[in-house]
């Protein structure tokens, strides 16, 4: 639930300020956006493609 509240409240943020064309607005939201991608593709990249594998297994 996190990482798609994560994802969630940037993109709607930045939805909201396309529409209204502020481009202030856009400008943070798009950088909020970058930051909060970060741990989630940290989390993507060692969390599940590369997972440790258990003793035993051919990877």
């Amino acid at each position: 639930m996190a990482l798609l509240t994560a994802v969630l409240a940037p993109a709607a943020g930045l939805v909201v300020a396309q529409v209204e064309d502020r481009r202030d607005a856009r400008r943070r939201f798009l950088i909020m956006a970058v930051v909060s991608s970060v741990p989630i593709l940290f989390f993507l990249f060692f969390g599940v493609l590369f997972p440790e594998c258990p003793n035993g297994s051919h990877c």
